[in-house]
């Protein structure tokens, strides 16, 4: 007779915590027994809320994602669900799915964290789960036995109708001239994207497509991306060049120039252009999104997409058209609109393509560097440490909590003096000299993340390296 688990048990000795976006953790600490754990809780908290009797499942492109998402297939059948597997397709593409056949869903996925990582992402029939069942998922006590791995059938249904919900909403091919370099990499929507923008008129050029999985960050683009565009622009003679992170949910962009866009500042581009009354954005995001009077408000979360999509239903008590972005590029629509009086419905998860497309849609007659140029000059930069454990981030939080003059010398800004300071997530310091300083452990992976905001892309380039040059030599 096989032996009988306990969820709770099993996820408690896992090693295995949620961050920001979904559980994360090791690969090998990401056992079948792990897998099927979280997956008979998850289903037992859809189960008290929801009806449903299948639950859809999808994967990114990571080598170890497929065998996960086989232990999650084998866990539903274990107590009798049936599940729909759309293979390796962008998050957002999952999630749209199974809100629109009002069912729960699992995307295996870790995104842009290492390669020895990996994750779950939840997804509740109306949306991503919050906080709160993230805590009712941990403390559910399950019973479940010995699981068998099956081969899994792919349906092509979820990414199908991802692309249509784009394609349908414009009836005329308005990217026709365009040339769009797509950066293909190893990212879940690879092989969607080349056909979508065609579709729209585009010539494409597939770009460094790799059969190794690539850990994309868009809130620290490398140096060696950052040349790789530079080159790319000019050898194929790009208007665009479109990339995303592993799970194809956060959009990272370059203009003509080969210059990569900030996330939040494709964010707003693509608020104003869908007229958005009101955003919510992480405080990480630039201040001229919130004092620019871009919007009729503008509210600050903390750090993470479930923040942002806690402040919808608020917000969507007072205005007719929310949006939310994050400084990552993830663009999250908070009620349905209408583009080319085509109906678009609300997808409260991050996602890349909307924001590009409509960033392109917005420069269809110009460059997409004229449309930035137009906006506030007011530049920020963002960059990180790996392996720092998470004790050590928080002390230096805890040191800035009690001393920030101690803190800004410990991190080589000691000149300078603290104005204002917001814990909303991490400690973000406002500074005599007019710039800012924001120093927050990742929710998803050992690192240290440090942001700057200042009036040049210099300067705020500058204040990161120096903060983090001086926190590395204190190891």
């Amino acid at each position: 007779m096989s032996e009988i688990k306990n969820s709770r048990d099993v996820i408690n000795t896992s090693g295995i915590s949620f961050g920001t976006s979904g559980a994360r953790g090791l690969v090998k600490d990401f056992t079948p027994t792990v897998c099927a754990a979280f997956t008979v809780s998850f289903l037992d908290i859809m189960q008290k809320h929801f009806i449903f009797d299948k639950v859809a499942l999808a994967i990114d492109n990571r080598p170890s994602s497929y065998a996960m998402a086989q232990a999650c297939a084998a866990a539903l059948e274990n107590k009798g669900i049936s599940y729909i597997y759309y293979g390796v397709i962008p998050t957002p593409a999952l999630a749209y799915q199974s809100m629109s056949d009002k069912i729960p869903a699992i995307m295996i996925t870790g995104s842009h964290i290492p390669f020895d990582r990996n994750g779950l992402k939840f997804y509740r029939p109306d949306g991503e789960i919050s906080k709160e069942d993230e805590q009712s998922v941990l403390n559910s006590q399950i019973q479940f036995g010995q699981i068998s791995l099956k081969e899994l059938s792919v349906s092509h249904d979820a990414a199908e109708n991802y692309i249509k919900r784009y394609t349908s909403l414009f009836p005329t091919p308005f990217l026709e001239n365009k040339r769009i370099g797509i950066y293909e990499h190893s990212s879940a929507g690879r092989d969607l994207y080349k056909p979508l923008f065609m579709a729209l008129g585009a010539e494409v050029i597939s770009l460094e497509r790799s059969d190794h999985f690539v850990p994309i960050d868009t809130e620290a683009v490398s140096q060696e991306d950052q040349d790789k565009a530079k080159k790319w622009v000019v050898e194929h003679k790009l208007d665009m060049i479109f990339s995303t992170d592993g799970d194809g949910d956060r959009p990272l962009v370059a203009d003509e120039n080969g210059t990569w866009l900030r996330g939040d500042v494709l964010g707003l581009l693509c608020s104003i252009s869908l007229n958005a009354d009101a955003v919510a954005i992480p405080v990480s995001c630039n201040s001229v999104i919130s004092s620019g009077g871009f919007f009729k408000h503008a509210e600050l979360t903390k750090i993470g997409s479930p923040y942002v999509i806690a402040a919808f239903a608020e917000l969507s008590q007072k205005y007719s058209c929310i949006a939310g972005f994050e400084a990552n590029g993830g663009f999250l629509l908070g009620s349905d609109v209408l583009i080319n009086k085509q109906p678009l419905l609300a997808l409260p998860t991050r996602d890349a393509l909307l924001p590009a497309i409509m960033l392109l849609y917005s420069a269809r007659n110009v460059t997409i560097s004229k449309l930035t140029e137009q906006l506030p000059t007011r530049y920020t930069y963002s960059d990180r440490l790996q392996n720092v454990d998470g004790e050590k981030s928080y002390k230096l939080i805890s040191l800035g909590l009690e001393n920030q003059q101690s803190l800004l010398k410990h991190i080589g800004l000691g000149e300078l003096n603290t104005v204002f300071s917001d814990t909303t997530d991490g400690l973000r310091i406002t500074l005599n000299n007019g710039s800012i300083v924001h120093l927050r452990p990742s929710g998803n992976a050992p690192e240290l993340r440090c942001y700057a905001e200042a009036d040049s892309l210099e300067q705020a380039r500058h204040i990161v390296d120096i903060v983090l040059e001086s926190i590395k030599r204190q190891k």
